[in-house]
């Protein structure tokens, strides 16, 4: 079963699932390399990855836009998904109905929406020249929007009732345990979605292929799901950001 197989796990196992977690920021990272670190692989002949680096929407195209954000998203998502995923599969041993491949497609299909929909609000902030090929506003007018909003949506209910079930999942599957796997992922995908959303469009102020900031980001999400740590976080940044917000504002006048 998924949770005992994560209970024994040893020292090579989690070396192994962070190891592909650290991958996937790799590649984002070779994604995000500059022009001219670019073409100096290719005196390596790393011609595959000069191909596979090249995500900017004027170059590349949205799909390649898509990919980088479906990484990210995998990413920044995966570890703070590992309780919820395991807290599934040991109520999964009391009841019938259970089936852990359809709880994790349900989730994975709303962070393939999300990266759907950012990739296209890239794609469309890029075409209106408010952001650069790399993904960091050229707005201090759009930064300031972008700041304001994340930084009002830590107040607010929404945001607490998501951090609330993210906290506790297994508070959040016995309310909806009847509802199937399928409907339980997506629910589950939808509430990750509410905790995180607005500080992930933050990309577009730090920069998309900002690995740094997006990293800072991740952080930050994950101290947010823990339940001795969480409540210290999330109005205190709210406050940062808004201040943020206003100084950016205040500078783009």
């Amino acid at each position: 079963m998924f949770a005992a197989r994560i209970r024994s796990m040893t020292g090579i196992h989690w070396i192994a699932l962070f190891g592909a977690i650290l991958g996937a920021w790799v590649v984002l990272y070779l994604m995000s390399l500059p022009t001219d670190l670019r073409a100096a692989g290719k005196v390596y002949g790393s011609d595959f990855w000069v191909s596979l680096c090249t995500v900017t929407p004027d170059a590349a195209g949205y799909l390649r836009v898509l990919a980088m954000w479906v990484l990210m998203s995998a990413a920044m998502m995966a570890p703070t998904a590992l309780p919820a995923f395991a807290t599934y599969d040991d109520l999964g041993h009391s009841t019938d109905g259970t089936n852990f491949g359809h709880l994790v497609l349900g989730y994975l299909v709303v962070w393939l929406g999300f990266s759907v929909f950012a990739a296209l609000v890239q794609m469309g902030l890029f075409q209106m020249d408010l952001i650069s090929a790399f993904g960091d506003s050229r707005s201090g007018l759009l930064s300031a929007g972008l700041l304001a909003v994340a930084g009002a949506y830590q107040f607010s209910p929404v945001k607490e009732a998501c951090l609330s079930k993210c906290r506790m999942p297994l508070t959040f599957f016995m309310q909806h345990w009847d509802e199937g796997p399928w409907r339980n992922g997506v629910r589950l995908g939808l509430v990750c979605l509410g905790c995180c959303w607005a500080l992930m469009l933050l990309a577009f102020v730090g920069g998309v292929m900002n690995i740094a900031f997006m990293g800072l980001a991740t952080i930050i999400m994950v101290l947010e799901k823990l339940p001795e740590i969480g409540r210290w976080v999330t109005r205190p940044l709210g406050f940062a950001l808004l201040a943020a917000a206003a100084w950016t504002g205040i500078t783009a006048i």
